[in-house]
Protein backbone atom coordinates (compact mmCIF):
# COMPACT_ATOMS: atom_id res chain seq x y z
CA UNK A 1 0.00 0.00 0.00
CA UNK A 2 1.43 3.32 -1.12
CA UNK A 3 0.14 6.67 0.08
CA UNK A 4 0.56 9.94 -1.78
CA UNK A 5 -0.94 13.20 -0.67
CA UNK A 6 -3.14 11.24 1.67
CA UNK A 7 -4.66 9.12 -1.17
CA UNK A 8 -4.09 5.47 -0.84
CA UNK A 9 -3.27 3.40 -3.86
CA UNK A 10 -3.99 -0.25 -3.68
CA UNK A 11 -4.25 -2.84 -6.31
CA UNK A 12 -7.33 -4.15 -4.71
CA UNK A 13 -10.51 -2.57 -6.18
CA UNK A 14 -13.14 -1.91 -3.56
CA UNK A 15 -16.68 -1.31 -4.94
CA UNK A 16 -18.37 1.92 -3.80
CA UNK A 17 -21.91 1.72 -2.48
CA UNK A 18 -24.47 2.52 -5.25
CA UNK A 19 -26.23 5.88 -5.40
CA UNK A 20 -29.84 5.73 -4.20
CA UNK A 21 -31.98 5.98 -7.33
CA UNK A 22 -35.78 5.53 -7.45
CA UNK A 23 -36.58 1.98 -8.36
CA UNK A 24 -38.81 2.98 -11.25
CA UNK A 25 -36.14 4.82 -13.17
CA UNK A 26 -32.79 3.63 -11.77
CA UNK A 27 -30.78 1.26 -13.97
CA UNK A 28 -29.46 -2.00 -12.64
CA UNK A 29 -26.13 -1.54 -10.77
CA UNK A 30 -22.95 -2.54 -12.66
CA UNK A 31 -19.35 -2.76 -11.74
CA UNK A 32 -16.86 -1.34 -14.18
CA UNK A 33 -13.21 -1.38 -14.21
CA UNK A 34 -11.40 1.90 -13.95
CA UNK A 35 -10.50 1.73 -17.60
CA UNK A 36 -14.18 1.67 -18.60
CA UNK A 37 -15.23 4.84 -16.75
CA UNK A 38 -14.95 6.99 -19.86
CA UNK A 39 -17.90 5.14 -21.47
CA UNK A 40 -20.32 5.75 -18.55
CA UNK A 41 -22.78 8.76 -18.62
CA UNK A 42 -21.55 11.92 -17.04
CA UNK A 43 -23.01 13.33 -13.82
CA UNK A 44 -24.49 16.34 -15.75
CA UNK A 45 -26.36 14.06 -18.11
CA UNK A 46 -27.70 12.03 -15.24
CA UNK A 47 -28.89 15.15 -13.46
CA UNK A 48 -30.89 16.52 -16.54
CA UNK A 49 -32.54 13.19 -17.17
CA UNK A 50 -33.60 12.94 -13.56
CA UNK A 51 -35.06 16.47 -13.62
CA UNK A 52 -37.05 15.84 -16.84
CA UNK A 53 -38.53 12.70 -15.48
CA UNK A 54 -39.24 14.35 -12.16
CA UNK A 55 -41.23 17.22 -13.94
CA UNK A 56 -43.74 14.90 -15.67
CA UNK A 57 -45.18 13.53 -12.52
CA UNK A 58 -48.68 12.05 -12.35
CA UNK A 59 -50.16 15.16 -10.70
CA UNK A 60 -48.76 17.46 -13.34
CA UNK A 61 -50.17 15.31 -16.14
CA UNK A 62 -53.60 15.38 -14.49
CA UNK A 63 -53.52 19.17 -14.08
CA UNK A 64 -52.53 19.70 -17.71
CA UNK A 65 -55.39 17.45 -18.88
CA UNK A 66 -57.90 19.25 -16.66
CA UNK A 67 -56.73 22.66 -17.90
CA UNK A 68 -57.07 21.60 -21.51
CA UNK A 69 -60.55 20.24 -20.85
CA UNK A 70 -61.58 23.51 -19.14
CA UNK A 71 -60.33 25.56 -22.10
CA UNK A 72 -62.22 23.38 -24.58
CA UNK A 73 -65.37 23.62 -22.47
CA UNK A 74 -65.12 27.43 -22.35
CA UNK A 75 -64.66 27.59 -26.12
CA UNK A 76 -67.69 25.34 -26.62
CA UNK A 77 -69.87 27.50 -24.35
CA UNK A 78 -68.77 30.64 -26.15
CA UNK A 79 -69.61 29.10 -29.53
CA UNK A 80 -73.03 27.97 -28.25
CA UNK A 81 -73.88 31.42 -26.87
CA UNK A 82 -72.81 33.07 -30.12
CA UNK A 83 -75.02 30.75 -32.22
CA UNK A 84 -77.94 31.20 -29.79
CA UNK A 85 -77.76 35.01 -29.93
CA UNK A 86 -77.52 34.92 -33.72
CA UNK A 87 -80.58 32.65 -33.96
CA UNK A 88 -82.63 34.96 -31.72
CA UNK A 89 -81.65 37.99 -33.76
CA UNK A 90 -82.70 36.24 -37.01
CA UNK A 91 -86.03 35.19 -35.48
CA UNK A 92 -86.66 38.71 -34.20
CA UNK A 93 -85.98 40.18 -37.65
CA UNK A 94 -88.30 37.62 -39.21
CA UNK A 95 -91.08 38.58 -36.80
CA UNK A 96 -90.65 42.22 -37.69
CA UNK A 97 -90.82 41.41 -41.41
CA UNK A 98 -94.06 39.47 -40.98
CA UNK A 99 -95.64 42.38 -39.08
CA UNK A 100 -95.95 40.59 -35.68
CA UNK A 101 -95.04 42.54 -32.61
CA UNK A 102 -95.05 41.54 -28.97
CA UNK A 103 -94.85 44.50 -26.66
CA UNK A 104 -92.46 44.51 -23.73
CA UNK A 105 -92.84 48.01 -22.45
CA UNK A 106 -91.99 49.46 -25.90
CA UNK A 107 -94.40 50.81 -28.48
CA UNK A 108 -94.17 49.42 -32.02
CA UNK A 109 -93.02 51.74 -34.79
CA UNK A 110 -95.65 51.97 -37.55
CA UNK A 111 -93.85 54.65 -39.51
CA UNK A 112 -93.20 52.40 -42.51
CA UNK A 113 -96.19 50.14 -42.01
CA UNK A 114 -98.84 50.12 -44.75
CA UNK A 115 -101.58 50.00 -42.14
CA UNK A 116 -101.83 51.70 -38.77
CA UNK A 117 -103.99 50.19 -36.03
CA UNK A 118 -106.36 52.57 -34.31
CA UNK A 119 -106.50 52.99 -30.53
CA UNK A 120 -103.89 52.30 -27.85
CA UNK A 121 -101.59 49.30 -27.89
CA UNK A 122 -101.51 47.34 -24.62
CA UNK A 123 -98.24 45.93 -23.39
CA UNK A 124 -97.78 42.25 -24.03
CA UNK A 125 -100.41 42.19 -26.78
CA UNK A 126 -100.02 40.87 -30.30
CA UNK A 127 -100.85 42.93 -33.39
CA UNK A 128 -101.01 41.45 -36.87
CA UNK A 129 -100.78 43.90 -39.77
CA UNK A 130 -102.19 42.67 -43.05
CA UNK A 131 -100.96 44.10 -46.35
CA UNK A 132 -103.56 45.44 -48.76
CA UNK A 133 -104.76 42.90 -51.39
CA UNK A 134 -103.85 43.52 -55.08
CA UNK A 135 -104.56 45.09 -57.56
CA UNK A 136 -105.97 47.71 -55.83
CA UNK A 137 -104.44 48.82 -52.20
CA UNK A 138 -107.50 51.63 -51.49
CA UNK A 139 -108.01 53.86 -48.29
CA UNK A 140 -111.45 53.63 -46.72
CA UNK A 141 -112.72 57.21 -46.98
CA UNK A 142 -116.20 56.20 -45.89
CA UNK A 143 -117.28 52.69 -45.07
CA UNK A 144 -120.91 51.74 -44.52
CA UNK A 145 -121.47 48.48 -42.68
CA UNK A 146 -124.09 46.43 -44.49
CA UNK A 147 -126.15 43.94 -42.50
CA UNK A 148 -126.18 40.52 -44.18
CA UNK A 149 -129.49 39.31 -45.56
CA UNK A 150 -131.27 36.24 -44.29
CA UNK A 151 -129.81 32.90 -45.46
CA UNK A 152 -132.97 32.12 -47.43
CA UNK A 153 -132.67 35.35 -49.37
CA UNK A 154 -128.97 35.41 -50.16
CA UNK A 155 -126.61 32.55 -50.86
CA UNK A 156 -122.86 32.97 -50.48
CA UNK A 157 -120.23 31.11 -52.39
CA UNK A 158 -116.47 31.30 -52.33
CA UNK A 159 -115.04 33.38 -55.13
CA UNK A 160 -111.72 32.59 -56.83
CA UNK A 161 -108.63 33.51 -54.85
CA UNK A 162 -107.62 36.08 -57.45
CA UNK A 163 -110.85 38.04 -56.94
CA UNK A 164 -111.05 39.15 -53.33
CA UNK A 165 -114.37 40.92 -52.79
CA UNK A 166 -115.08 43.05 -49.74
CA UNK A 167 -116.70 41.11 -46.90
CA UNK A 168 -119.53 43.66 -46.77
CA UNK A 169 -120.64 42.76 -50.31
CA UNK A 170 -123.41 40.14 -50.64
CA UNK A 171 -124.01 37.57 -53.35
CA UNK A 172 -127.64 37.64 -54.51
CA UNK A 173 -129.56 35.00 -56.39
CA UNK A 174 -131.68 35.65 -59.47
CA UNK A 175 -134.75 34.49 -57.57
CA UNK A 176 -134.22 36.94 -54.71
CA UNK A 177 -133.67 39.89 -57.07
CA UNK A 178 -136.80 39.01 -59.00
CA UNK A 179 -138.69 39.08 -55.73
CA UNK A 180 -137.25 42.43 -54.64
CA UNK A 181 -137.82 44.11 -58.05
CA UNK A 182 -141.28 42.63 -58.64
CA UNK A 183 -139.84 40.52 -61.47
CA UNK A 184 -138.08 43.57 -62.93
CA UNK A 185 -141.41 45.21 -63.65
CA UNK A 186 -141.93 48.54 -65.39
CA UNK A 187 -143.06 50.02 -62.10
CA UNK A 188 -139.59 49.38 -60.70
CA UNK A 189 -137.78 50.58 -63.82
CA UNK A 190 -135.50 53.57 -63.13
CA UNK A 191 -133.60 54.10 -66.36
CA UNK A 192 -131.45 52.63 -69.10
CA UNK A 193 -127.90 53.42 -70.13
CA UNK A 194 -125.17 52.15 -72.41
CA UNK A 195 -124.54 49.07 -70.26
CA UNK A 196 -128.05 48.00 -69.32
CA UNK A 197 -131.19 48.80 -67.32
CA UNK A 198 -131.55 49.89 -63.70
CA UNK A 199 -134.41 48.80 -61.43
CA UNK A 200 -135.45 49.75 -57.92
CA UNK A 201 -135.43 46.91 -55.39
CA UNK A 202 -136.93 46.83 -51.91
CA UNK A 203 -135.76 44.36 -49.28
CA UNK A 204 -138.18 42.86 -46.75
CA UNK A 205 -136.89 45.29 -44.12
CA UNK A 206 -137.72 48.27 -46.32
CA UNK A 207 -134.18 49.09 -47.48
CA UNK A 208 -134.06 50.35 -51.08
CA UNK A 209 -131.49 49.18 -53.59
CA UNK A 210 -130.74 49.87 -57.25
CA UNK A 211 -130.13 46.81 -59.42
CA UNK A 212 -128.12 47.32 -62.60
CA UNK A 213 -128.92 44.50 -64.98
CA UNK A 214 -126.19 44.37 -67.61
CA UNK A 215 -127.47 43.79 -71.12
CA UNK A 216 -126.91 40.43 -72.79
CA UNK A 217 -124.49 42.04 -75.22
CA UNK A 218 -122.36 43.41 -72.39
CA UNK A 219 -122.56 40.19 -70.35
CA UNK A 220 -121.43 38.07 -73.29
CA UNK A 221 -118.30 40.20 -73.69
CA UNK A 222 -116.84 39.00 -70.39
CA UNK A 223 -116.41 35.68 -68.65
CA UNK A 224 -117.64 34.96 -65.14
CA UNK A 225 -114.06 35.35 -63.92
CA UNK A 226 -113.80 38.80 -65.48
CA UNK A 227 -117.13 39.82 -63.97
CA UNK A 228 -116.00 38.75 -60.49
CA UNK A 229 -112.79 40.73 -60.96
CA UNK A 230 -114.87 43.77 -61.92
CA UNK A 231 -117.08 43.33 -58.84
CA UNK A 232 -113.96 43.00 -56.69
CA UNK A 233 -112.64 46.34 -57.94
CA UNK A 234 -115.95 48.16 -57.41
CA UNK A 235 -116.43 46.63 -53.95
CA UNK A 236 -113.35 48.46 -52.64
CA UNK A 237 -114.53 51.94 -53.67
CA UNK A 238 -115.51 53.82 -50.52
CA UNK A 239 -116.27 57.54 -50.79
CA UNK A 240 -119.12 59.75 -49.69
CA UNK A 241 -119.73 60.99 -53.25
CA UNK A 242 -119.68 57.56 -54.92
CA UNK A 243 -122.58 55.10 -55.01
CA UNK A 244 -121.66 52.07 -52.90
CA UNK A 245 -121.82 48.51 -54.23
CA UNK A 246 -124.00 46.36 -51.97
CA UNK A 247 -123.77 43.06 -53.85
CA UNK A 248 -123.82 41.27 -57.18
CA UNK A 249 -125.39 38.31 -58.94
CA UNK A 250 -123.70 35.90 -61.33
CA UNK A 251 -126.11 33.13 -62.33
CA UNK A 252 -127.21 31.50 -65.57
CA UNK A 253 -125.09 33.85 -67.66
CA UNK A 254 -126.70 36.91 -66.06
CA UNK A 255 -124.50 39.65 -64.57
CA UNK A 256 -126.14 42.09 -62.16
CA UNK A 257 -124.70 44.72 -59.84
CA UNK A 258 -126.64 45.80 -56.74
CA UNK A 259 -126.03 49.32 -55.42
CA UNK A 260 -127.23 51.44 -52.56
CA UNK A 261 -130.25 53.44 -53.67
CA UNK A 262 -129.25 57.03 -54.30
CA UNK A 263 -132.69 58.35 -55.24
CA UNK A 264 -134.68 58.72 -58.42
CA UNK A 265 -133.37 62.21 -59.13
CA UNK A 266 -130.32 62.70 -61.33
CA UNK A 267 -128.64 65.99 -62.14
CA UNK A 268 -129.80 65.61 -65.72
CA UNK A 269 -133.45 65.24 -64.62
CA UNK A 270 -133.23 68.17 -62.22
CA UNK A 271 -131.78 70.52 -64.86
CA UNK A 272 -133.67 69.40 -67.93
CA UNK A 273 -136.89 67.64 -66.86
CA UNK A 274 -138.24 68.88 -63.52
CA UNK A 275 -139.21 72.52 -63.98
CA UNK A 276 -140.20 73.08 -60.35
CA UNK A 277 -136.97 71.65 -58.95
CA UNK A 278 -134.98 73.50 -61.60
CA UNK A 279 -136.28 76.85 -60.41
CA UNK A 280 -135.19 76.08 -56.82
CA UNK A 281 -131.70 75.10 -57.94
CA UNK A 282 -129.74 78.10 -56.63
CA UNK A 283 -126.25 79.19 -57.65
CA UNK A 284 -124.66 78.07 -54.37
CA UNK A 285 -126.27 74.64 -54.67
CA UNK A 286 -124.85 74.31 -58.19
CA UNK A 287 -121.35 75.07 -56.93
CA UNK A 288 -121.74 72.43 -54.21
CA UNK A 289 -122.93 69.87 -56.75
CA UNK A 290 -119.89 70.61 -58.94
CA UNK A 291 -117.66 70.23 -55.87
CA UNK A 292 -119.17 66.85 -54.94
CA UNK A 293 -118.70 65.55 -58.48
CA UNK A 294 -115.11 66.83 -58.55
CA UNK A 295 -114.34 65.13 -55.23
CA UNK A 296 -115.60 61.81 -56.58
CA UNK A 297 -113.28 62.07 -59.59
CA UNK A 298 -110.40 63.18 -57.39
CA UNK A 299 -110.85 60.03 -55.31
CA UNK A 300 -110.83 57.81 -58.40
CA UNK A 301 -107.83 59.53 -59.98
CA UNK A 302 -105.60 60.47 -57.06
CA UNK A 303 -106.50 58.15 -54.18
CA UNK A 304 -107.15 54.83 -55.93
CA UNK A 305 -104.04 52.91 -56.93
CA UNK A 306 -103.87 52.40 -59.83
CA UNK A 307 -106.06 55.37 -60.85
CA UNK A 308 -109.55 54.51 -62.07
CA UNK A 309 -110.99 56.05 -65.23
CA UNK A 310 -114.75 56.59 -65.09
CA UNK A 311 -115.18 56.70 -68.86
CA UNK A 312 -118.85 57.70 -68.83
CA UNK A 313 -119.02 60.75 -66.59
CA UNK A 314 -122.18 62.76 -67.34
CA UNK A 315 -125.07 64.47 -65.57
CA UNK A 316 -127.32 61.42 -65.81
CA UNK A 317 -124.75 59.45 -63.75
CA UNK A 318 -124.76 62.06 -60.97
CA UNK A 319 -127.42 61.11 -58.43
CA UNK A 320 -128.90 63.56 -55.94
CA UNK A 321 -130.73 62.57 -52.77
CA UNK A 322 -133.35 64.60 -50.93
CA UNK A 323 -130.57 66.73 -49.41
CA UNK A 324 -129.02 67.25 -52.86
CA UNK A 325 -125.88 65.33 -51.85
CA UNK A 326 -123.95 64.09 -54.89
CA UNK A 327 -123.28 60.39 -55.49
CA UNK A 328 -121.64 59.41 -58.77
CA UNK A 329 -122.74 56.09 -60.28
CA UNK A 330 -121.11 53.66 -62.74
CA UNK A 331 -117.66 54.07 -61.16
CA UNK A 332 -115.28 51.27 -62.12
CA UNK A 333 -117.30 50.13 -65.15
CA UNK A 334 -114.85 51.46 -67.76
CA UNK A 335 -113.68 47.91 -68.70
CA UNK A 336 -117.22 47.17 -69.85
CA UNK A 337 -117.37 50.37 -71.87
CA UNK A 338 -114.07 49.75 -73.62
CA UNK A 339 -114.76 46.09 -74.36
CA UNK A 340 -117.03 47.06 -77.27
CA UNK A 341 -116.16 48.72 -80.52
CA UNK A 342 -114.83 52.26 -80.36
CA UNK A 343 -117.29 53.55 -82.96
CA UNK A 344 -120.31 52.31 -81.01
CA UNK A 345 -119.17 53.84 -77.76
CA UNK A 346 -117.98 57.03 -79.44
CA UNK A 347 -121.45 57.52 -80.91
CA UNK A 348 -123.05 56.90 -77.51
CA UNK A 349 -120.86 59.39 -75.64
CA UNK A 350 -120.14 62.11 -78.15
CA UNK A 351 -123.31 62.22 -80.25
CA UNK A 352 -126.07 61.16 -77.88
CA UNK A 353 -124.65 62.80 -74.75
CA UNK A 354 -122.05 65.28 -75.97
CA UNK A 355 -119.95 64.85 -72.81
CA UNK A 356 -117.05 62.81 -74.21
CA UNK A 357 -113.58 64.29 -74.66
CA UNK A 358 -112.32 64.94 -78.22
CA UNK A 359 -109.51 62.39 -77.94
CA UNK A 360 -112.02 59.59 -77.61
CA UNK A 361 -112.63 59.71 -81.36
CA UNK A 362 -109.11 58.29 -81.77
CA UNK A 363 -109.80 55.49 -79.27
CA UNK A 364 -107.88 57.14 -76.42
CA UNK A 365 -109.36 57.80 -73.01
CA UNK A 366 -107.66 58.71 -69.72
CA UNK A 367 -108.28 60.40 -66.40
CA UNK A 368 -107.86 63.75 -68.14
CA UNK A 369 -110.79 62.80 -70.37
CA UNK A 370 -112.95 62.66 -67.24
CA UNK A 371 -111.75 66.19 -66.41
CA UNK A 372 -113.15 67.31 -69.74
CA UNK A 373 -116.47 65.61 -68.98
CA UNK A 374 -116.60 67.40 -65.62
CA UNK A 375 -116.21 70.68 -67.52
CA UNK A 376 -119.24 69.74 -69.63
CA UNK A 377 -121.29 69.01 -66.48
CA UNK A 378 -120.28 72.39 -65.05
CA UNK A 379 -121.41 74.02 -68.29
CA UNK A 380 -124.82 72.40 -67.77
CA UNK A 381 -124.91 73.86 -64.25
CA UNK A 382 -123.96 77.28 -65.60
CA UNK A 383 -126.30 77.47 -68.57
CA UNK A 384 -129.08 75.01 -67.79
CA UNK A 385 -128.63 73.58 -71.29
CA UNK A 386 -128.12 69.97 -72.40
CA UNK A 387 -124.65 68.92 -73.61
CA UNK A 388 -126.14 68.13 -77.00
CA UNK A 389 -129.55 69.46 -78.00
CA UNK A 390 -130.86 68.79 -81.51
CA UNK A 391 -133.83 71.10 -80.94
CA UNK A 392 -131.59 74.18 -80.90
CA UNK A 393 -130.13 75.99 -83.95
CA UNK A 394 -127.25 74.20 -85.59
CA UNK A 395 -124.59 76.48 -84.11
CA UNK A 396 -125.92 75.92 -80.58
CA UNK A 397 -126.51 72.16 -80.58
CA UNK A 398 -123.09 71.33 -79.13
CA UNK A 399 -122.90 73.08 -75.77
CA UNK A 400 -119.09 73.12 -75.55
CA UNK A 401 -118.54 74.57 -79.01
CA UNK A 402 -121.16 77.22 -78.42
CA UNK A 403 -119.96 78.18 -74.93
CA UNK A 404 -116.15 78.25 -75.24
CA UNK A 405 -115.90 81.60 -77.14
CA UNK A 406 -118.20 83.25 -74.55
CA UNK A 407 -116.52 82.11 -71.32
CA UNK A 408 -114.03 85.01 -71.16
CA UNK A 409 -116.42 87.74 -72.34
CA UNK A 410 -118.20 89.09 -69.27
CA UNK A 411 -121.16 90.40 -71.25
CA UNK A 412 -121.57 87.20 -73.27
CA UNK A 413 -121.08 85.17 -70.09
CA UNK A 414 -123.91 87.01 -68.36
CA UNK A 415 -126.24 86.32 -71.30
CA UNK A 416 -125.48 82.57 -71.33
CA UNK A 417 -126.26 82.01 -67.62
CA UNK A 418 -129.32 79.86 -66.83
CA UNK A 419 -132.32 82.25 -66.88
CA UNK A 420 -133.88 80.43 -63.91
CA UNK A 421 -131.17 81.92 -61.66
CA UNK A 422 -132.69 85.33 -62.31
CA UNK A 423 -129.42 87.14 -61.60
CA UNK A 424 -129.08 85.65 -58.08
CA UNK A 425 -125.31 85.25 -58.20
CA UNK A 426 -122.16 87.33 -57.85
CA UNK A 427 -120.39 88.38 -61.03
CA UNK A 428 -117.01 87.48 -59.50
CA UNK A 429 -118.20 83.99 -58.58
CA UNK A 430 -119.63 83.53 -62.07
CA UNK A 431 -116.33 84.56 -63.65
CA UNK A 432 -114.30 82.15 -61.49
CA UNK A 433 -116.68 79.30 -62.30
CA UNK A 434 -116.33 80.03 -66.02
CA UNK A 435 -112.54 80.08 -65.69
CA UNK A 436 -112.55 76.56 -64.18
CA UNK A 437 -114.76 75.34 -67.02
CA UNK A 438 -112.44 76.88 -69.62
CA UNK A 439 -109.44 74.99 -68.21
CA UNK A 440 -111.34 71.70 -68.03
CA UNK A 441 -112.50 71.69 -71.65
CA UNK A 442 -109.09 72.37 -73.19
CA UNK A 443 -108.67 70.47 -76.44
CA UNK A 444 -105.31 68.95 -75.46
CA UNK A 445 -105.52 66.60 -72.44
CA UNK A 446 -102.16 67.80 -71.10
CA UNK A 447 -103.49 71.35 -70.70
CA UNK A 448 -106.34 70.30 -68.40
CA UNK A 449 -105.78 70.78 -64.65
CA UNK A 450 -105.52 67.95 -62.11
CA UNK A 451 -108.64 67.19 -60.10
CA UNK A 452 -107.06 68.32 -56.81
CA UNK A 453 -106.63 71.80 -58.29
CA UNK A 454 -110.24 71.93 -59.43
CA UNK A 455 -111.45 70.85 -55.98
CA UNK A 456 -109.43 73.59 -54.31
CA UNK A 457 -110.74 76.23 -56.71
CA UNK A 458 -114.34 75.19 -56.06
CA UNK A 459 -113.76 75.15 -52.31
CA UNK A 460 -112.63 78.76 -52.49
CA UNK A 461 -116.02 79.64 -54.03
CA UNK A 462 -118.10 78.16 -51.21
Amino acid sequence: MVQKDGNPFNTTVIALPPTAIPPSIAPAPTFQAPGDQADAPSAFEMTNSAKAKKFWTTKRVIWVALSAAAILCALGCSLFMWRYCKTRRVNRDAEKNTGTYKGHGEKPNYKNSPLQPSGQVEEGSFIHLSLPLPPLPLPLVEKVTVKPLAPAEVTRRSSPSTNVISSSVSVFTIASLQQYTNSFSEGNFIGEGLLGSVYKAELPGGKLLAVKKLSNTVSQRQTDEEFLELASTISRLRHGNIVELIGYCNEHGQHLLVYDYGGNCTLHDLLHSDEEAHKKFSWNIRIRVALGAARALQYLQEVCEPPIVHGNFKSSNILLDEKLIVRVSDCGLAPLLFSGSTNELSEGLLTAHGSGAPEFESGSYSCQSDVYSLGVVMLELLTGRKPYDRSRPRGEQSLVRWAIPRLHDIDALSRMVDPSLDGAYLAKSLSRFADIISRCVQWEPGFRPPMSEIVQDLLCMI
